[in-house]
Formats: structure tokens, C-alpha cells, sequence
């Protein structure tokens, strides 16, 4: 049986050899041009003048387009259609595109977009939280409130109360692979679209909506991206309908890449938080009344931001129970860059509030900040602030699991003492769990098909409407695929999602790749297997559910085998169809967002982490010494990819949390637009001691072979490492430290001047 089993990534070899082919590895088409924007120098105003002149006589320039060149829908949006491909008469933020150059080649393209002259009147512009505020500039008109309980009572009659405010930092997606695009035409007017994207159908309904034709006449196909995070969701439809209306009105095909530059200053962000909160708790810091204000800066368009803050306010319980809670989300837009979807799409700010609450009383309260954690955990049969029953919840086990195996009170005891001998180092140690929603918070998301194939000498080919971004996710599918027909895994092919194999897909996102599309593989193979089961029973004189799959062959149950080559040339023989849809939807979700009711979750993933950290308190450096985690992934499909996935986004928690800090200046100029300036975890940086860990506890859920998702969920933990540093800086001092995230070394060293005496 191939699930369950550590196997390589399915590209593993192409990784490493360079073969793997990425959308601008493509062999180029005869007569391709190569696109480029020209872009906003202005956060706000009104474009007065535009003189293209100089850039269409530029070398190699075939064509410029503006607004008023596009045939149809000015509108990248993936929501409201209220973000426009090119600016019309005004821009909202620095990095704004305003035209599209058309070239003969890439270099062509970008030399020739800087030669316009462009006389932009600048309008007040809306760039940070307080601003926004100010000018009350949000979406959704105001503040969106849930509550549960009367929590300003709970908190005025609480025995101790404490109130904080600190502020989370924005981050880049940094994939490896750049936003790109390649459109083809094809005849009658079709066009095949390459593109890095986790999410082909929104880039053929863009594609289609820009082009006034029906979805039919765009195909979407992504082989693999290098990378996505949630920054190719939807930061991608750009590319895409831009190539699509150049290659419409030249009739040659059209490529467009962003070099890394432009692509971090065009490109939406995480969304930065400041979070204010006022608690009311018993005397073993346990919380009996919460107020939590969330305030997320959007950007200057709607793009995804209302799901992402959702998700924040539906996580600001982490693992906790909270029986009197009110929760206060503010959308704000601002003239900055459109904040949107990343790897945990509003969850982790949600998780890192309640984390620094807790991290807050136990200061106040002088007690242990794990035991405040404990005092606070669910239980199964207690209900969530919005209402959903929690069931399966492993965290209390799996952190007495996890501190036990890392040895947490003798280390305590070690830390405490370095500090005690150590005035100039000093070391942090923390825990943190995370209990992270896994399903679309948008219902209609949870839905995914496939397709599968069976071929006369028994090899197998499959193709499902999720994308592969480096995650292992056509790997574990196709474990599922192997498992079902009993076949080894390398007699199945793993096919480009294509939108003209599974229509009307949903992203790869919200960890939900593998639950959905496993799903539906399963599906479309169990029909498949059903029919094979049928004929062979006829054949055998046996009943057909008595015939069992594995080792690359049929068992009857009165000991008649068959290859499932031969049993599949039989079946075509015969006559049997050996190709199948599969469909699945999550079943047992509801969700009203406006009132902040429902089951938005069909489970519960859970992980647990403990790290080690040591600071320079003269400079603020610091270095990851260890860390141990504990994670649930169910019945991993497959424990190689799941743990690999796990260290990964623990990695990239962390690198939020301390170095990758985004900066923008006065003006609304991002200044951190390069390697040079912004600050990725490097392997350095990954802790010198990284234990990692499964829980091995199936889903309680009927999930595929009752494995859970692994995707988001392991981010959360990198909350550790900044709880960690956290816990270095108190030991500086008799103060909070007030710290704010990225902990960057300029951060530290501030905090430890906060905690310090006098």
C-alpha cells in the first residue's frame, strides 16, 4: 500500500537536476513578445499628464496599452471587481501599473517602461493603521464584532485584570519563482494560458472576463510553481490577463515575468495587525472575561482581506476556551499595496494575539507560562466562540508528550541558570501550541473533482484541480490513487492541472489540497475499481465485492489472482470503461460570517512546539538554538512530505516573527523590495537542534485514509521561537517586554530596554 509510506517528492530529481520545467522555462514560441508594466512613482493622486511618446519609440517596443486599450473588464480583483488591471485617471499606491509595454524581449520591455513621462498630482495619501483610523478608511463600512457572553461584565468582576496593545508585522511571500504568465493563441480565438498559479480557474474566468469570451474558449494549465504561500492565490490574474490582451490584439504569443524587484513592490503582502486587549482573569491565570480589537491594514484594494481577517477573529481562540469574549475587526484601506491571501490566511495573526495574552498574564500573575496555558485549554464538548463543538482535540496530550521528550524542566532549570551567570547572553525558552481550522471559510470552496484514467497495459493516469508548489501534493494524491487500484506508485502518472480535464476548481489553499483532491482521486478510482470488480466477478463466477486490490493485482476470494494489467486489457476487451470523474464536497460545514455562527471547520489540526533561543544583549542578535515539535497530521499520507512541510513552516513562522521586516517610508515607497533589504530565514538561520516529530492519531473525521492537513497549520509554531526571545528579553529585567513582531534586532534591543530598571 503506497499511503503511509515515506516516499521522495515526485519531482525530486527534476528539483535537483534543474530539469523541472517552471512557466519561463518553457521553450519559448516563434514570435513571442515579452510584457512589462510601467509603474506608479506615487502612493495617491490623479495622473494629470501621460506622455508614452518615448516609450513606444523605445527599441524593441511593439506595442503600449492603457486603460482605454483593453477590449472588455479592466479588473484583476478576485473579489469585488474593484481592482483595476491598469490605472484609470488616478493611482492608489506606489507600484500602481499604469500601462503595459509589449516587446520583443524581456530587457526591451523593462528599459522601455521607464522612458514615460508621467506628471501625477499627489492627493493625501492613507498609509498606516493610525491614518486609516483617522480618516475611518476601512471595507465593510465598520468594524465587524462577534461576541460570546458578556465580556466586559466578566472582565469588571474578575479578580485581576490586564490590558497590552503591540503590533505584528506584514510579510513577503518570497517564493522562489517569480509571478509569470505565457498565453498562446490558438485558433477561433482560444487562448492557452501558462501560468504559476495556485489557482487556474480564477486565471480563466479573469482571462475570459478580459477577453468578453466564454471560459470555454481559455485553458489554464500549471505544471508546478516554485513556491506560492498564498502569493499566487490571486496576485497572479495580472500577469495572465495582461499577456492574454496583448497576444488578443497582436495575434503572437505573450510572456511576462516580474523580476524580484517589481514583484515585491506590485504584489500584496500579509497582512500587518495591531491587536489591543483588555482580560479579566482568576488567580491561576485562567481567562474569565476577553476583549480583543483587531486592526488589519488591507491596502488599497478589497482583494481577499475580509476572509483573512475573518479567519483571524475565527483563531483568536487559539487552544483556548474563552467563556466571555468579545472580538472587534477593523478593516482598514490604506494606499499601500493590496494585502492578501498567505500560509495561514489571517490565522496566525489571530493565534500570535491570544499567544501574547497569555504570555501577558503569566508575566503579570508571576506564573508559569505553561501552566497558564494549561489552565486555559479546551476540553472535547466545549464550543468554540462561534459556536463550533470541539472533538479530538490532542493538545493537552501532546504536550505532555513534548515535554517530556524534550526534556523541558531540567532545561528550564539550565536556562535559568546560564541567565543567572551570563550578563551579557541571554537565553529564551517557550512553548506554543496551535489549533488551526481546516476547510474554505467560503462554503462553496469546498469542492474539488478529478480525473483518472486507466490504460489497457494497466498504467494509470490521473489529473484533480489541485496545483503542486513544491508540497508534495501530486505525490501523496497519487499514493491515494496507487492505494485504491492496488498498483505500485510508479505505474501511475502524475498529469499539469489543466482546466480542460477539471473544470471549476477551487485554489490550493486553506491547507485543503490534499483533503479535497485526495478525495475526489479516491472517488473517480473507487468507480473505476468497481467496474474492473464487476467484470472480473462475471468472469470468475464470484461475487464482485469479494475481490480485493494490492500488489499490482486482483485476488478473488477463492484464491484466483489476475495482474491488474491483464484484468485491465480484459475489462477494455470487454468493453468497460476504464475512465472516471471523481467529485467530492466537505461535508457537514456551516457558516454565516455576519454573525459569526456556524461550523466553518470540518476538523481540527493540532501541533505543539518548544524552543530554545540565546540574544546578544549588547547588539539584539540572536540564534535558534533548538527546537522540538510535536505535530498532528492524522494518518500522514505520507510522513516525509508531512514532516518536510512541518519544518518548513516553522521556518517561515519564525522568519516573520524575527528577521523579514517590510519597511515603507513616508511617501508610501516600500524600501524593503530586495534580498539586500529584506530579510528571509537563510539555512543558517533553521535551528542548530530541529526535532520533529508526528502525532500518530488518526483523523477522527472521514478524511482521506484519515490523514489531516499539514500545510498552514505547522507556520503557528514559529510563535515559539518569538516567545522564546520574549522570554530572553524579561530575563533582563524586572519589566514586561513588550515586545512587537518581527522581533528584529533593532526590536530587542528596544524591548530590553523596556524591561530594564529605571
Amino acid at each position: 500500500m503506497s499511503v503511509g509510506r515515506p516516499l521522495p517528492h515526485d519531482a525530486a530529481r527534476l528539483h535537483v537536476t534543474g530539469e523541472a520545467r517552471y512557466v519561463d522555462d518553457l521553450p519559448t514560441p516563434a514570435n513571442c513578445l515579452h510584457l512589462a508594466f510601467g509603474l506608479s512613482d506615487t502612493a495617491r493622486g490623479v495622473i494629470t499628464h501621460a506622455d508614452l511618446s518615448r516609450v513606444r519609440q523605445s527599441p524593441g517596443v511593439v506595442e503600449v496599452l492603457t486603460a482605454i486599450d483593453l477590449p472588455h473588464a479592466n479588473d484583476v480583483s478576485p473579489s469585488v471587481h474593484d481592482e483595476p488591471l491598469l490605472a484609470k485617471g488616478e493611482v492608489f499606491y506606489h507600484g500602481q501599473p499604469i500601462f503595459i509595454v509589449v516587446a520583443t524581449s524581456h530587457l526591451a520591455a523593462r528599459k522601455a517602461a521607464r522612458n514615460a513621462k508621467i506628471t501625477i498630482d499627489p492627493r493625501p495619501a492613507v498609509l498606516t493603521i493610525d491614518e486609516a483610523i483617522s480618516a475611518d478608511s476601512r471595507f465593510e463600512g465598520g468594524p465587524v464584532n462577534w461576541s460570546r457572553g458578556e465580556a466586559a461584565d466578566a472582565i469588571q468582576s474578575a479578580p485581576h485584570t490586564l490590558t497590552g496593545s503591540f503590533e505584528m508585522g506584514g510579510q513577503e511571500h518570497f517564493y522562489l519563482e517569480g509571478q509569470a504568465a505565457l498565453v498562446i493563441p490558438q485558433e477561433a480565438g482560444d487562448m492557452l494560458v501558462h501560468s504559476s498559479t495556485q489557482h487556474p480557474t480564477e486565471i480563466q474566468h479573469k482571462v475570459a472576463e478580459a477577453l468578453g469570451v466564454p471560459m470555454h474558449g481559455i485553458r489554464v494549465e500549471t505544471r508546478r510553481m516554485g513556491g506560492g504561500f498564498g502569493g499566487k492565490e490571486s496576485q497572479g490574474n495580472a500577469l495572465a490577463v495582461a499577456c492574454a490582451v496583448a497576444a488578443w490584439r497582436t495575434g503572437r504569443p505573450c510572456k511576462m515575468r516580474y523580476d524580484r524587484d517589481d514583484d515585491m513592490v506590485i504584489t500584496g503582502k500579509r497582512h500587518d495587525f495591531r491587536i489591543t486587549y483588555r482580560a479579566g482573569v482568576d488567580d491561576e491565570g485562567r481567562i474569565l472575561g476577553l476583549e480583543v480589537t483587531q486592526l488589519a491594514r488591507c491596502g488599497w484594494s478589497q482583494d481577499l482581506s475580509l476572509p483573512v481577517a475573518d479567519r483571524a477573529m475565527l483563531h483568536a481562540d487559539n487552544a483556548y476556551h474563552l467563556p466571555a469574549v468579545r472580538i472587534e475587526s477593523h478593516r482598514l484601506k490604506t494606499n499601500t499595496t493590496s494585502a492578501t491571501a498567505f500560509r495561514g490566511f489571517g490565522g496566525p495573526q489571530g493565534v500570535l494575539g491570544i499567544e501574547r495574552i497569555l504570555d501577558h498574564i503569566a508575566a503579570t500573575r508571576a506564573l508559569d507560562p505553561i501552566q497558564v496555558r494549561r489552565a486555559n485549554f479546551y476540553r472535547d464538548g466545549q464550543t468554540t466562540h462561534y459556536g463550533q463543538t470541539i472533538e479530538g482535540f490532542h493538545v493537552p496530550a501532546m504536550t505532555d508528550a513534548l515535554l517530556e521528550r524534550a526534556d523541558y524542566t531540567a532545561r528550564r532549570a539550565g536556562v535559568d541558570a546560564f541567565n543567572a551567570d551570563n550578563p551579557i547572553l541571554k537565553k529564551g525558552l517557550a512553548y506554543s501550541p496551535v489549533k488551526f481550522g481546516i476547510s474554505f471559510t467560503l462554503t462553496h470552496l469546498n469542492q474539488a473533482g478529478a480525473l483518472v484514467h486507466v490504460y489497457a497495459d494497466g498504467s494509470v493516469r490521473m489529473n484533480h484541480g489541485g496545483t503542486e508548489m513544491g508540497q508534495g501534493l501530486f505525490q501523496k494524491v497519487a499514493q491515494v490513487a496507487a492505494s485504491c487500484l492496488g498498483v505500485p506508485i510508479d505505474a501511475v502518472k502524475i498529469t499539469a492541472t489543466d482546466t480542460a480535464k477539471v473544470p471549476n476548481t477551487s485554489a490550493t489553499a486553506a491547507s485543503s489540497g490534499s483533503d479535497l483532491n485526495g478525495m475526489a482521486v479516491q472517488a473517480a478510482c473507487l468507480t473505476i475499481r468497481n467496474r474492473m470488480s464487476e467484470h472480473m466477478a462475471g468472469l470468475w463466477g464470484c461475487d464482485a465485492e469479494g475481490i480485493s486490490y494490492e500488489d499490482g493485482a486482483l485476488h478473488g476470494p477463492d484464491g484466483q489472482t489476475i495482474s491488474f494489467a491483464r484484468a485491465a486489457a480484459s475489462a477494455y476487451e470487454a468493453r468497460v470503461s476504464l475512465s472516471a470523474t471523481g467529485f467530492y464536497k466537505t461535508p457537514g460545514i456551516n457558516w454565516d460570517r455576519m454573525k459569526g455562527q456556524g461550523r466553518p471547520f470540518l476538523y481540527f489540526a493540532h501541533g505543539v512546539a518548544l524552543t530554545e533561543v540565546v540574544i546578544d544583549t549588547l547588539t539584539g542578535e540572536n540564534r535558534i538554538l533548538r527546537t522540538d515539535i510535536l505535530h498532528d497530521a492524522g494518518s500522514s499520507l505520507n510522513p516525509a512530505l508531512d514532516i518536510g512541510q512541518i519544518e518548513g513552516g516553522y521556518v517561515q513562522g519564525a522568519g516573520w516573527l524575527t528577521t523579514e521586516e517590510l519597511v515603507w517610508d513616508g511617501k508610501g515607497r516600500l524600501r524593503t523590495h530586495a534580498p539586500s533589504t529584506y530579510k528571509i530565514p537563510a539555512c543558517s538561520d533553521r535551528p542548530r537542534i530541529f526535532n520533529v516529530d508526528l502525532w500518530d492519531q488518526p483523523n477522527h473525521e472521514d478524511t482521506v485514509f484519515r490523514s489531516k492537513a499539514v500545510g498552514e497549520p505547522p507556520l503557528m509554531l514559529g510563535i515559539s521561537a518569538w516567545l522564546a526571545l520574549a522570554d530572553a528579553v524579561s530575563a533582563c529585567g524586572d519589566g514586561y517586554h513588550d515586545l512587537n513582531a518581527p522581533a528584529t534586532a533593532e526590536e530587542i534591543l528596544n524591548a530590553i530596554e523596556r524591561v530594564r530598571p529605571g
